[in-house]
Formats: structure tokens, sequence, C-alpha cells
């Protein structure tokens, strides 16, 4: 039996040995990504590095990436889903060594000195071609040349194997996906990787970004800097590999769930109920735990990535009073968290007594909420008497909540359904059920529709205009350091291609002056037109020469850094300006609180 470590081990081993260097997992909150609100796979962070920027450790390099994918997070609770997973990924940047990696993956998957999976249990598929770009021969042959019988070998339509950006248009390419067969009987005569019968279980991917599309309808063309990057989901596989059913009956996973069982009252198996509401619990407490760990500090909220935090807790406290669990071990819950995962992600273990103190008192502030969500259920009730008191002559109101009522209880006061039908029935009440299920159905496919709009194919904007503000915000940091000394420190950054917005902590409101200051050390370096110049050094040296790195953790033992003559030096990722010229003019739009303590500046260029 694998466990999650031993996997992880295995993919370091292994990649080592054949010339990939590892880099650190990054945050999981994305840096000047305005698309997305967590990191949601593998190659995510590494956008600019797809796109052509040089990584500092190199053109092959591999990770294990903490990811947060929200979509579908009412499926949670089931066999497979997760809103928070970690993913192993390596990465060829400029080049695509096509028949090289799919090797790689056939020896990671059948050699005993790894996963070992039986040769015969191996399926893979492949682009079987269209108007867009021909049939992956390249690919088959390569898997023939492995070992793989020609039965096993798949090629499946675009939908199946073609990786692109949602649009249509730019970067994309086929791929090739590797399933084990479980050895169930095939559902027909058919029976391939793309049914749903459950008889093939997909493993890993290998994308082929070779090719680009300029127009919808057109031929692809070849890319000129190909890349291939690959991802493993860690815990689906450990599930696969075990023969298990759940991504819950292994690893860390495997260890809360038991946890759990020890303190609740009611036991996993007792009903389905308590068996979802104890995965539920499992998945959505690490997905706090990695948020309320991660060096950018979000802390939960009524907006964006603090909303999605704040419901993880609050559906996890819905399903412990579901299953009779007090939620002061939501605390020890975290710290069995914190000692698996702190070996791969130092932010979490670094934060430790943060993400415990912020769970509790989450919690506390939830159980105020609950105690709201009564009195608002009281106004619905007699809102209800109020009516048939006043009904005309004739007219007949019937002891129902509205399914509308029942919802915006549940979405506006976290109140469960569950707990509005039970006390509706004690007033002698009933509830729309329907109606609040096409309530529910409604916003949930709001969410997903939103959640696909926001990051759909992978790559986010790196156009030219978000370049420039972003080294706008390089310009505009060195001038707040300036004014306020060098404890002032980039808290957040979120870039559209129209304006940007910085957090920054600050102890006052900036005054008018303070902002006109600022405006003007900005468009001073502006006018001078700076060249903006990129040199990879060790971290050390990098220290030494007095770069700024706010999140240096992040990257590896060499980094990039950007300095902008001697107004800035700053550790950074990308993408920027070339020269501080392009940036046109810097305007301060707004200043104002963020947080207690975070002040919020939101400018554009023009």
């Amino acid at each position: 039996m694998k466990t999650d470590r031993q996997l992880k081990e295995l993919w370091f081993k292994f990649f080592e040995k054949h010339g990939f260097k590892k880099i650190p997992g990054y945050s999981i909150i994305p840096e000047n990504d305005p698309t997305v609100l967590f990191t949601t796979a593998g190659m995510h962070p590494l956008v600019p590095y797809l796109l052509g920027e040089t990584h500092p450790a190199g053109n092959k390099i591999f990770d294990v990436q903490r990811c947060i994918r929200t979509g579908d997070i009412d499926d949670v609770g089931d066999d497979s889903h997760l809103t928070c997973f970690e993913m192993l990924g390596n990465w060829y940047l400029g080049s695509c060594p096509k028949e090289e990696m799919i090797k790689l993956s056939y020896e990671f998957l059948t050699s005993k000195e790894y996963i070992g999976i039986p040769k015969e249990r191996l399926a893979v598929t492949v682009f079987e071609g269209d108007e867009t770009a021909p049939r992956d021969e390249e690919a088959i042959n390569a898997w023939l040349a492995c070992g793989v019988k020609k039965e096993n070998i798949y090629p499946l339509s675009k939908d199946c194997n073609w990786w692109g950006l949602g649009s249509g248009v730019g970067p994309c390419g086929p791929d090739s996906e590797m399933y084990y067969d479980t050895g169930k009987e095939a559902c027909g005569p058919n029976c391939s990787p793309a049914c749903d019968c459950d008889k093939y279980l997909e493993i890993w991917n290998d994308v082929f970004m070779q090719y680009k599309v300029d127009k919808v309808g057109e031929k692809a063309k070849k890319l000129e800097r190909p890349n291939i990057d690959t991802g493993m989901g860690l815990e689906r596989t450990v599930a696969v590999l075990n023969g298990q059913e759940s991504v819950y009956d292994s690893g860390c996973l495997k260890k809360v769930i038991d946890f759990i069982g020890s303190k609740a009252e009611k036991g996993y198996l007792s009903s389905d109920s308590a068996k979802r509401s104890y995965r539920i619990i499992t998945d959505h407490l690490r997905s706090a735990t990695f948020v309320l760990g991660d060096e950018r500090g979000v802390a939960p909220s009524n907006v964006g990535q603090g909303y999605v935090l704040r419901r993880f807790i609050r559906r996890s406290v819905n399903c412990a009073r579901n299953i009779g669990l007090d939620c002061k071990y939501f605390a020890d819950i975290a710290s069995i968290y914190i000692e698996e995962y702190g070996q791969d992600y130092q932010d979490i273990k670094a934060n430790s007594e943060k993400i415990k103190d912020e769970l509790a008192k989450e919690v506390e502030k939830f159980s105020k909420a609950i105690d709201e969500g009564h009195r608002e259920f009281e106004k619905v009730i007699n809102g209800i008497e109020r009516h048939k008191q006043f009904a005309k002559e004739g007219e007949i109101v019937e002891n129902i909540l509205s399914g509308k009522a029942c919802f915006r209880l549940y979405d506006t006061f976290g109140f469960p359904f569950e707990l509005t039908r039970e006390l509706a029935n004690e007033r002698g009440y009933s509830v729309d059920e329907e109606g609040f299920k096409k309530a529910f159905e409604e916003h949930q496919e709001k969410s997903r529709q939103a959640s696909a709009g926001q990051f759909k194919g992978g790559l986010a904007d790196t156009s030219k205009q978000s370049a420039r503000l972003h080294t706008a915000t390089h310009l505009m940091l060195a001038g707040l350091q300036k004014m306020f000394g060098k404890d002032v420190v980039q808290k957040g950054s979120n870039i559209t291609p129209e304006r940007l917005r910085f957090d920054f902590n600050l102890d006052h409101k900036m005054t008018e002056e303070e902002l006109k200051t600022l405006e003007n050390f900005v468009n001073d370096a502006i006018a001078k037109a700076i060249d903006v110049k990129c040199e990879v050094m060790t971290l050390e040296e990098a220290r030494k020469s007095g770069a700024h790195g706010t999140f240096s953790n992040k990257y590896g033992d060499e980094v990039k850094v950007y300095t902008i003559g001697s107004v800035s030096k700053e550790i950074c990722g990308g993408p920027h300006a070339d020269n501080t010229s392009e940036l046109h003019h810097f305007k301060i739009l707004k200043e104002e609180s963020s947080s207690s303590g975070i002040r919020r500046i939101k400018a554009v260029i023009d």
C-alpha cells in the first residue's frame, strides 16, 4: 500500500535521477492574477515561464503544488471530490521532447522501483486528430516503443485529448492521458477511458504545448517555443494504486477521518449523512489550514478568498453539529495537517498558531451568525402569520416556508436546510424543498460558470499592459518605503489590464499630500526612462545585493532579481516592462482600508 508521502518521495527521487531540478511549491494565493482566487493547478504559477520567461532553476523542473478548486464544492462528500489537493508536476520549458517524456512516464508508472503498475493494466489515450491538428502519431509510436499494446492505446477526440485556452485562441496542443485498468468487465464493445463506467481510472496527464491558434476555426501552427506540462493528482493516484474507491481511505485524510471518529457522537458509517459530514470536515479544514497558513495571510471575510475560506469553516461547523463533534477539536485536526504538510510548505508550519487562532475566532463568529439565523427564521414565520391575519376573504395562506426564504437562510446566515426544516416542523410548518433545491442549483450553476470563466484553460492574463502595471507596483512600493520606512511591505496585489490594486501595511490613512508625493515619485521614475534589468542569482546573493523580497521563500536556490536603476531592486517572477517610459503616466484613483493595519491603493497608467 502506498501513502501520500511515499508517492511524493518516489516522484522526487525519479525526476532528480533524470536531471530535473526540484522547485518549491508556490503560494496557494496567486500573485498579480485577477483571473482566479486560488492556485488551481501546478502549471498556474509557472505561466510566465511557459510563455518565455527564463526560470532560475533551468528548463527541466518538477514540484509538488498545493491547489484549491471550488467549482465542485457542493459535490465534496462523495468518493472523489476534493476542494484541496496536491498536484505532482514536471516541465520541459522551451522544448517538447514528446518521446522522451512518454518514456519517462512509462518508466515511472511500470518500474518496480517506482509505482510498479502491471504493464497490461496500463491504458493510454492520445489525440485522434481533426481539422485543427493531425493525429498524434508521435505519441502513439512512443507508447508502442515502450511496450504498450496497440489495443491499449485509445485515440480520442479534442474533447478528451486536447489542451487549449477557453477562447480557443493561443497556445494549445495534444495531450496523452494514462489510466489504470481496474480489471472490471467492459461496459460494452466500445468501452474505453472516455467512458464513465469506472473500468479505467486516470492517473497522469502529459500535455504537449506545441501549437498555437491565431483565429478560432483556423488550423494550428507550430509554436516557436513549445513546452511540456504534466500533472498527477496525488490523492486520487494513491487511492487508485491502493485499490480504494475513495480518496478518504488512505493517507492524511484517513488519519483525520479516524480522529473525528474518536471524538464524534455519530460513527463514520452510521449513515450516508454522517459519512458525508466526516468527509466535508476533513476536506474543508485542510483547505482552511492551507489558506490560513499561506504566506500571503488571508483571513475569513465576506469577499474573495476570505469568503471562500469562511465558507470552508462554516460548512465544517454545520457538519460537526450533524455528527455531534465539538468544534474545539478543529485545532487538533489542523495540527494533523500542519505536521503532515509542514514538511513541504514551510509557511504552514510557521503560521501554525495563527491557523488555530483564526479557526477558533471564526467558529465563535459563526455561532453568533447561527443565532442571527434563528432570529431571521422567526421573522419569516411572523411574516406568514401576519399574512394570514390580513388575508383577503377566501384567500388561503398555507403554513409553508418558500424555497427562496429557505435558501436565503442558508446562503446569508449559513443556516442548514435540515435545521430550517426541523424548526419549521416543530412550529407546524412545512418547507418548499423543491423550491430550495431549484434556488440552490441556480446558485451552484452561477458559481461554476464564474469559476470556469475565471481561469478557463489555465493561463492568466499576461498582456503588456499587465506587465507595465506590475512594474508600477515595484515603483510604488519603493516610493512607500522611502516615505514611511523599509518596514512597509506588500500584503497583496491584484492586477487586471485596466488597473492595479496594491495592499501594504501602514498605521494611518494617507493624506492627500502623501498620495501626491507618492504619485510624483512614480511619475518621476517613469519620466527618467530607466531600463528594467533582470539578473539570475542565488537567494543569498540577492539578499547581499540589497534586493527586497517579501515572498522570497516561494523561490528555489536561484531567483530572478529585477532592478530599476537606483529606485527599486526586488526578487520577483515577472512579467515586467523593459523600460519605465512604457508606463507613460501613473495616477492613483483611491486609497482605502483593506483590513486592520492594511491599506489599499487602486491606480492606473495611461
